[in-house]
């Protein structure tokens, strides 16, 4: 069974008691962005479900966690925009109360510490979806000209602020390069093909499934909770170039 929450808390909480309620042996969670509380899961652990986190966690509970290096992964991604020649880069963030939305924002901190820029929250926008750049369009636009870079927390983010930028007469990568995270199909489709960081989302979900597994096959077996982190990689495409 596979339920989706649309980043939807509630939406959340109904599916994992459905879940519940059909007593399935175990599950896979990647909790919604909305989510800030946990009962519902402690309850499908209670009913004696066994729980794999993947991607997005939660550090409350404990148990298995299959998870990307999301701050190495922000801090390549940076990097190769300094390396392009880029020195005002502006980050759309994911909230900072998501573990991956907090790692990314360090990781591009330490990308500019390394390289001795000194950080600007100004540059900084809680912005992680593409309804939220459009609602933020004037405001985007009006930081361009002062930007020359812009590393985004997902590749639909970062392609709906290309779109918004191209119709506004800025050129990528040659006035703003721009970098994503995911490495998505819409990554290779975009105009220009979007310079990414490859979350390794199959490498990801196959390791859940045997974690969930090894669970399921030795219910009796000592608790000893492994936490796999998947190293991401840079793919470099059109929205990046050097200076």
């Amino acid at each position: 069974m596979i339920c989706q929450s649309n980043e939807n808390f509630y939406r959340e909480v109904i599916n994992v008691q459905a879940l519940i309620d059909h007593r399935v042996d175990g599950l896979l969670v990647s909790i919604s962005k909305t989510t800030r509380e946990f009962n519902h899961l402690h309850n499908a652990l209670d009913n004696g479900i066994p729980m794999v986190f993947f991607d997005r966690i939660c550090d409350e509970i404990e148990t298995d966690r299959v998870i990307t290096d999301d701050f190495e992964g922000a801090r390549v991604a940076t990097t190769h925009l300094i390396e392009c020649g880029c020195k005002k880069i502006m980050h759309l963030a994911a909230p900072r109360h998501l573990l991956i939305g907090k790692h990314r924002y360090d990781g591009y901190l330490q990308a500019l510490k390394n390289h001795s820029i000194m950080p600007d929250e100004g540059l900084v926008l809680k912005c992680d979806t593409r309804e939220e750049v459009f609602s933020m369009r004037q405001h985007i636009l009006s930081m361009a000209p002062k930007i020359d870079g812009i590393f985004a927390v997902n590749d639909s983010t970062a392609i709906a602020t290309m779109q918004v930028l191209q119709e506004n007469g800025f050129k990528i990568p040659e006035d703003i390069c721009i970098v994503g995270f995911g490495d998505g199909p819409i990554a290779t489709i975009a105009s220009p093909p979007l310079s990414t960081v490859e979350q390794k989302g199959y490498e990801m979900g196959r390791e859940a499934v045997r974690l969930l597994i090894q669970r399921l096959e030795n219910p009796t077996a000592q608790i000893n909770y492994q936490t796999k982190i998947i190293t991401p990689s840079l793919v470099k495409r059109k929205t990046t170039q050097q200076r």
